[in-house]
């Protein structure tokens, strides 16, 4: 089959008269059924509307029953005004598309509808909010180290936490609300409860028996990923938690060494983590912080085999050593970690460097935060300032 042929200009003039009549018969046809049709003059209507609206935002001021803070509302909307978009949380046109007018469509041959374009919903507008309340929540999980300012009561300070005056003085092995002073450090779990060093052979289910918890709270609160997700040495919340009869007290959160390492005599069997400067003495968990510059080496206290290593958003770069008789000494906000997880190391062995990892206060930060679990933290006998030398 060959191209069409191209009609000449006397064609194309006899076509248009064609058009037109044809045309013509159309309009007599349908033009008497759509004049009787009033969803035609409400389609008309709508298209005045919306056309002088969005032409121009002072056009509101001239559409009737709308009152002035009616008027402001649909001004803000259409213009995309900022302080509106502050309180849309979860839909931000501005930024997703351009407000358009109705799309119209013609129904049935007769009929002119308008067909509304689609919100556009921004996802990372609602993952940010959620992302915020989910911090939240990670955040009541924490226990928090507090330092008593002047004016605090032990109610005021249960009060601002949430928690029962008694969880207080427990968790830091306190008899009496009189106890407390201006700079003191205080333990302030939570939630309502106790705290608990894991040992050898402690399990979650021997754990909740013996203070009387419930398992899946005590893996829900303490980020456990199942029962078997302790090492010797953790530091665990017991939610609702008491503390038997059978136990003499809470485990230690002083200095004091705990019974399984009484025969340890630390004074000798540790050396110091680095060199520097004590910059802050005892605080949550039996630590004292060594500041120096950063970079300078932190080196295993005494003798014993890696059982942690990582990063967390409070200590930083950490190590974690287990030694002979279940005592743990840990090492906090370091630059760099020169270990590895089951490492057997002796004493002295350089673990990494000072660093400010973590969360640590001022530009001069750099130090290593050192902890001994389940003995006496042999750095509490110095005073605040002392000049650590080897």
């Amino acid at each position: 089959m060959g191209l069409p042929k191209v009609p000449n200009k006397d064609e194309r003039g006899d076509l248009t008269k064609y058009i037109g009549r044809d045309f013509k018969r159309l309009k007599k046809r349908n033009i008497k059924g759509l004049l009787k049709n009033p969803v035609f003059y409400f389609s008309l209507i709508a298209i005045v509307l919306f056309g002088g609206m969005f032409s121009s935002s002072n056009s509101l001021a001239n559409i009737s029953g709308f009152n002035n803070s009616d008027k402001a509302l649909l001004s803000s909307f259409f213009n995309q005004d900022k302080n509106f978009e502050k309180d849309n949380l979860f839909s931000n046109q501005n930024s997703a598309v351009v407000l358009e007018s109705p799309d119209f469509k013609i129904i049935q041959e007769n009929t002119l509808a308008g067909v509304s374009t689609p919100t556009i919903v921004t996802g990372n507008v609602l993952g940010s909010v959620l992302g915020s309340l989910n911090n939240q929540t990670q955040n009541k999980k924490e226990i928090t180290n507090y330092t008593v300012q002047a004016g605090d009561t032990l109610s005021s300070i249960a009060q601002t936490y949430g928690i029962s005056e008694n969880t207080i003085l427990s968790v830091n092995e306190l008899k009496s609300a009189s106890m407390i002073r201006v700079g003191q450090n205080l333990v302030i779990l939570p939630t309502e409860g106790i705290l608990h060093v894991v040992k050898d052979g402690d399990t979650v289910s021997g754990i909740s028996q013996t203070y009387k918890s419930k398992q899946e709270e005590i893996i829900a609160i303490n980020d456990l990923k199942n029962q078997s997700d302790i090492y010797i040495g953790d530091i665990l919340i017991i939610p609702g938690g008491v503390i038997p009869k059978k136990v003499a007290s809470a485990p230690s959160t002083s200095s004091a060494p705990s019974t399984s390492s009484q025969k340890l005599d630390v004074s000798s069997y540790f050396i110091f983590p680095a060199e520097g400067e004590i910059s802050q003495r005892l605080h949550y968990y039996n630590a004292v912080d060594v500041a120096n510059k950063c970079g300078t080496p932190v080196y295993a206290s005494a003798v014993g085999t890696i059982q942690k290593t990582g990063y967390d958003k409070t200590a930083g770069n950490y190590v974690r050593i287990l030694h002979e008789n279940g005592v743990i000494t840990f090492y906090g906000h370091l630059s760099r970690i020169a270990v590895s997880l089951g490492q057997k190391v002796s004493q002295g062995t350089q673990l990494g460097n000072i660093g400010n990892t973590g969360y640590t206060i001022g530009a001069t930060g750099c130090h290593v935060h050192f902890e001994v679990r389940g003995a006496t933290n042999f750095l509490s006998k110095y005073a605040l300032g002392a000049k650590i030398r080897y």
